[in-house]
């Protein structure tokens, strides 16, 4: 089964990141949240999360996808890791799936990731990035990069990384659970 990185920073974006987590565990795939340090993070609304480990433990893992949650401070804290901005490169060098949603984008842009590249983001977020052809839609991948908006498209993001990960009879499976109609 596949193994992906939920890198969490102090001030990330709750919805984002329990949703894709969640959805994730639901498709039977391996998720391993990680804190940059030891400490619990209190996420951008006050919710505090315990990261199953440290980023440091983290990289002594394979992972086949790393999942950015947005949310601020949490992006600019993402963006100012180094160990977050050597890893991005590394897995996307190698093909494995590099994915963000609603700020976090940015971070992938400040990789160089997204340049050529088609990308959503929450509004705004990537403009100051011109390389970036920014398309308004709820998620948008290219090649092994995957994007989306906001808190809001955070079930269809997690549904699409199922989808990429394992197949769309898993996801389908795991959306039918869901009960969204």
């Amino acid at each position: 089964m596949p193994k992906v990185l939920v890198p969490l920073a102090q001030g990330c974006e709750e919805i984002e990141a329990v949703t894709v987590i969640d959805i994730l565990r639901r498709a039977g795939i391996t998720v391993i949240s990680a804190g940059l340090d030891a400490q619990p993070v209190r996420a951008s609304r006050g919710v505090v999360l315990l990261p199953d480990l440290t980023l440091d433990e983290a990289l002594l893992h394979d992972f086949d996808m790393i999942v950015l949650p947005g949310g601020q401070p949490g992006t600019n804290n993402l963006k100012a890791d180094p160990r977050i901005l050597n890893l991005l490169k590394i897995m996307s060098t190698r093909g494995k799936f590099v994915t963000a949603i609603c700020a976090a984008p940015s971070v992938l842009a400040t990789a160089g990731l997204l340049d050529g590249k088609h990308a959503t983001s929450f509004p705004g977020t990537l403009d100051s990035f011109a390389k970036v052809n920014q398309q308004q839609l709820a998620v948008v991948t290219d090649g092994n990069l995957i994007t989306s908006r906001g808190p809001g498209t955070a079930i269809d993001f997690a549904l699409t990384l199922v989808e990429r990960l394992v197949d769309k009879t898993k996801r389908d499976e795991v959306e039918a659970g869901l009960v969204r109609a």
